[in-house]
């Protein structure tokens, strides 16, 4: 038998593909291969960039599972055909910004005209709070999806295409996000019935109930302006099990027998990579700025800031994403004209930032939902006008933005005693050094790895075990 699995991790800026070896737990070998710049991009430049990450990592001929995690929230939308409609509108694009506005109201103001657009499972708990249109849209998504509805989630980017690009919305055959899209390419299939997704990926799209594994029609209508009949000829993909098969690989391109994982979004594979347990926090620094923790039962914010998604083990994942992280470094190192260890040296060689303050939503952002937002340096002086000051509160920033983000979880009873920092952002010295204090935990620095990508074989070494 093959003795390994690989696992995939197609990100906003890369394609990971490690190989490894479930009975060692060691990375055989690995590649990666980038992906254009922007925040809309077209699907064909993942599938390019997947095939030189696996060139570069040795293909798969020892390989006997495979799974791929990804980027959430990715609206990919399919003709009848198969094919791309138009560039996918990725997690970070903000122009379906007033949409998620829109959606949230329009339903706060159907519930408070007694419509039926409650969720399911009932009517909602708590009527006394709906004040406004927009206080009661957002409790009525919490309780309909666990989740309130910002420029990230899929749901508000099918407005904005209803509603900028209605010619390209009537052609939509199917839906699905980046790891589904390529998962289904790796297998081979042009079939769109046999589009496949997890319940973590699924509960990030703004159109699936509660539990992960329930698709709402009715608020997949509500987006594209359509009837919900027509809603349910649209081809969603199927939500698979924490550990079923997906599907297999192509054996076209002489890869043999693979099994596919239904995959994961990026989030809950990295909290598969770091085998994440109640009581622990993951604080990931990559493109954007990401806390999460395991939860046993569905957790719901009326205010918005967590996110109430599922994970890929069969529980959920509370989360609060900013949308600015490792970048608010990489923006101030252009700033002062130092590089990466200049810039760390240069935070830790003062106490503190002497009154400068750095508001870091260069990229708006989410958490807070501040979509239009933009950095701010305040409180210079000609004593603090300096790299060393410019570095330390660039850091000092960062960590006030995570700080809040883990305040947010930590605010709807999830105990947090230790965080565990990842991604490239957790690489600075400057970071790892103020990191405890400003969040108020114990901190642990994970090894540099590609946890994602890991995350995804430890889920496709599972899928094949079962298989056995």
């Amino acid at each position: 038998m093959r003795p390994y699995v690989a696992g995939v991790d197609t990100s906003t800026q890369s394609c990971k593909v490690i190989i490894w070896d479930p009975a060692s737990g060691q990375i055989v070998r690995e590649g990666k291969a980038s992906h254009p710049d922007g925040t809309e991009v077209h699907p064909d430049h993942w599938w390019a960039a997947f095939e030189q990450a696996l060139d570069a990592a040795g293909g798969l001929d020892d390989v006997h599972a495979l799974s791929v995690g990804g980027q959430q929230h990715g609206m990919v939308c399919l003709d009848a055909d198969g094919q791309v409609i138009r560039p996918a509108l990725l997690w970070n694009d903000t122009r379906s910004a007033q949409a998620a506005v829109d959606l949230i109201e329009e339903c706060g103001t159907a519930t408070q005209e007694g419509a039926d657009v409650l969720p399911s499972d009932g009517e909602s708990q708590h009527p006394e709070e709906l004040v406004t249109a927009h206080d009661a849209g957002k409790r009525w998504w919490v309780e309909a999806t666990g989740s309130v509805p910002v420029a990230s989630f899929t749901v508000t980017k099918l407005r904005w295409l209803a509603d900028n690009e209605p010619e390209n919305a009537a052609r939509i055959a199917a839906i699905c996000l980046p790891h589904d899209w390529l998962t289904w390419k790796i297998s081979g299939s042009t079939d769109l019935a046999d589009l496949r997704t997890d319940r973590s990926d699924a509960s990030g799209t703004g159109y699936v109930a509660t539990d992960g594994r329930t698709y709402r029609y009715d608020i997949l209508a509500r987006a594209l302006r359509i009837d919900e009949d027509a809603a349910r000829r649209i081809i969603l993909p199927r939500i698979c099990e924490p550990w079923e098969v997906a599907g297999r690989g192509d054996a076209a391109r002489g890869w043999g027998e693979i099994l596919l994982g239904p995959g994961c979004g990026d989030n809950a594979g990295a909290a598969l990579g770091v085998d994440l347990r109640p009581g622990q926090a993951l604080l990931s620094l990559g493109t954007s700025g990401v806390i999460s923790a395991v939860a046993s039962q569905p957790v719901c914010d009326p205010d918005g800031l967590v996110t109430g998604f599922s994970d890929a083990s069969g529980n959920w994942l509370p989360l609060a994403c900013t949308l600015n992280a490792s970048r608010i470094i990489d923006a101030m190192c252009k700033v002062t004209g130092l590089d990466y260890d200049a810039f760390d040296d240069a935070a830790l060689s003062v106490p503190d930032a002497r009154g400068l303050v750095l508001v870091p939503y260069f990229e708006g952002e989410r958490t807070p939902n501040l979509p239009h937002a933009t950095a701010t340096l305040s409180g210079m002086t000609l004593a603090n006008s300096a790299p060393e000051y410019v570095a330390r509160a660039t850091v000092e920033g960062l960590l006030s933005l995570m700080r809040f983000a883990l305040d947010a979880v930590r605010n709807l009873g999830a105990p947090i005693d230790e965080v565990i920092l990842v991604g490239g952002g957790a690489r600075s010295r400057a970071v790892q050094a103020l990191a405890e204090g400003m969040l108020g935990a114990r901190v642990r620095v994970a090894p540099s790895a590609e946890y994602v990508a890991l995350g995804a074989a430890r889920q496709a070494a599972e899928v094949a075990r079962r298989v056995e």
